[in-house]
């Protein structure tokens, strides 16, 4: 039986769900590509599977909001309205990349987007979203700010301090974290004894949630709480999204540490067909899908026919941009 729409979340939001996790999926594909015909240099993390958990929150936060990423950081970007032709560039290596060609797949950031980073240290960016909650709290800015995590890194130390600072000093800050069930290759039930990793926010005496991360319009709605929670002044909250990735921790992962039946049993649970289905029973018509998906594919070609034409950074400019200007506070 196809699931209904939820009733609280409108059909243009709905649509801009589907679009968003599409805009996620396709460009994933197309850098696997690439990077397989070695396009693309550096290690690749996708996230390829995990589509409903960056469309769904992101699309709860305002542009001014703040968001910080992981090593799997592409869909975080994308959904906070990374363009595509910026990302492949700097993917590329190439000058007019968002980072100009620097920080590559594992160091996107856009300030202007309010996204302050990927980050290759697993767990980092938990404790760095603080800074931007308390900045949002201390000068009165009405901002939430999101930080992105796996499984993993929810036994660092970051993640214990940065709850605790967060409950302590009640700011505006949501850590969702994005269980896919594996820190690298290690599977959840082997590095922590608990099952629910929501269960962490009980010491820190701040409210949690466990959501469908495959689910956008449930990953949306929780996130969407949360945000008015924090915007009142209600303080932080842990969401856990259990999600999955389909493909492996980088790209060339053999993948010793899980079988194919069970990627095969997650890929039936596609978050982008699921929600292409409730779009469908919702009386959204096929060919208005059909149709994004189109423009979405037209894009990324004109996208990555920008990266392969943008020069490369000049080797005078390796000691440019080491220093990171302080922002003006709008």
């Amino acid at each position: 039986m196809t699931e209904a729409l939820d009733s609280r979340i409108p059909k243009e939001v709905a649509l801009q769900l589907y679009e968003t996790m599409q805009r996620i999926r396709q460009f994933e594909l197309t850098v696997v590509d690439l990077f397989a015909r070695g396009k693309i240099p550096g290690f690749l993390h996708t996230y390829v599977g995990e589509e409903a958990v960056a469309a769904g929150a992101c699309k709860a936060l305002r542009p001014d909001d703040y968001i910080i990423s992981t090593h799997r950081g592409h869909g975080h970007l994308i959904a906070k309205g990374g363009q595509f032709d910026l990302m492949m560039a700097e993917l590329f290596g190439r000058r007019t990349g968002y980072c100009k060609g620097k920080g590559g797949s594992m160091h996107i950031a856009e300030p202007a987007l309010c996204m302050l980073g990927a980050n290759a240290i697993v767990g980092a960016g938990i404790a760095i979203i603080n800074g931007a909650a308390l900045t949002a709290q201390y000068l009165g800015l009405d901002r939430v700010a999101v930080a992105f995590f796996g499984d993993g890194a929810s036994n660092t130390g970051a993640f214990h301090e940065a709850l605790n600072l967060a409950s302590v000093w009640n700011l505006p800050s949501i850590f969702i974290c994005e269980n896919n069930g594996y820190a690298e290759s290690t599977p959840q039930r082997q590095h922590q004894k608990i099952k629910d990793i929501a269960v962490r926010a009980i010491a820190y005496d701040i409210p949690s949630s466990i959501v469908d991360g495959n689910d956008v319009g449930a990953v949306y709605l929780a996130t969407l709480e949360a945000v008015t929670r924090a915007r009142s002044g209600g303080g932080p909250t842990l969401i856990e999204a259990k999600t999955y990735r389909w493909r492996g921790h980088y790209e060339g992962d053999p993948q010793m540490y899980r079988s194919k039946a069970e990627i095969e049993a997650w890929e039936k649970k596609c978050p982008i067909a699921r929600w292409r289905s409730v779009l469908i029973a919702s009386g959204i018509p096929v060919a208005e899908l059909d149709a994004i998906d189109q423009r979405i594919q037209e894009e990324l070609e004109r996208a990555v026919a920008f990266a392969e034409q943008s020069p490369w950074p000049d080797p005078s400019e390796a000691r440019a941009d080491i220093f990171t200007p302080t922002p003006e506070v709008a």
